[in-house]
């Protein structure tokens, strides 16, 4: 062999050398960081749904576990029947994660997929915030397609199943400024008391675009549009419309209704 071909040899030799060790130790690294990575998604979730429930928003990792644990219980529910599912830990069961497989989600279209989702799980996780054994408010997942992004976020009611505590989205990739004004605090205390629905339990909670007028008797379940932002606003209120039906938890909130919670 040539000293040439030699060197070429070993050069590629040396090169696949240096990628199989890289490879093993990105690898490792996966692995050993992912309980990690999914104890912080939990974290993040956790954080979003007690500043929803307007139980704070400027908590140590700490304070959100034990304040989670003390004051928030999870059920799973079927979204179709709205029962409860007691089957699946509400713990570790990943209703987006299920929106994607066939068995345990319907495919949607047309007018039924108002919020652009393309796919609705069958069983999803709602979260009853209590002290002293009762419920103060229930929050809802929620999601739905805006401008750019599908939006993911929590919608948190009072017992009555009809007025607003808060409604807020922790994640979404909407333009910084305009639809991303979503996170502004000063659009979402427009929610808090802002009723859902009508008294056959039809959803009328509406976003307006040029401002909701104080006079109006339509004002109660009335919230302005994010300014210049009309495609996410419209997303929002579809995505509302949609969760607060029957294809999303029109039936469980029917239910508790009925059974006085």
């Amino acid at each position: 062999m040539s000293s040439k071909k030699e060197s070429t040899a070993r050069t590629l030799l040396v090169a696949l050398t240096v990628s199989l060790v890289a490879s093993v130790f990105v690898a490792g690294s996966a692995v050993a960081l992912k309980p990690v990575q999914v104890e912080n998604r939990l974290l993040d979730k956790q954080r979003s749904i007690l500043a929803i429930a307007g139980l704070g928003d400027d908590l140590s990792s700490a304070q959100v576990k034990e304040l989670f644990n003390s004051r928030i219980k999870a059920h799973v529910i079927d979204l179709k029947t709205g029962e409860y599912n007691t089957s699946l830990d509400p713990v570790t069961f990943d209703p987006l994660k299920a929106s994607k497989d066939p068995k345990q989600s319907a495919a949607l279209a047309g007018a039924e997929d108002l919020a652009l989702i393309k796919r609705r799980e069958q069983f999803t996780t709602v979260y009853m915030v209590e002290q002293d054994g009762k419920m103060e408010s229930l929050i809802l997942p929620i999601r739905g397609y805006g401008l750019w992004s599908t939006l993911h976020g929590f919608l948190a009611i009072k017992p009555d199943f009809n007025t607003v505590v808060g409604l807020g989205f922790y994640q979404h990739a909407e333009t910084p400024g305009l639809g991303g004004e979503v996170d502004n605090p000063k659009w979402k205390s427009l929610w808090p008391g802002k009723t859902l629905f009508d008294d056959a339990g039809k959803p009328i909670v509406k976003i307006v675009k040029g401002g909701v007028d104080p006079a109006s008797p339509d004002a109660g379940h009335q919230v302005d549009a994010l300014a210049g932002a009309t495609l996410t606003s419209n997303g929002v209120d579809r995505l509302l419309q949609f969760w607060l039906g029957e294809q999303g938890f029109g039936p469980y909130l029917a239910k508790l209704r009925q059974q006085g919670a």
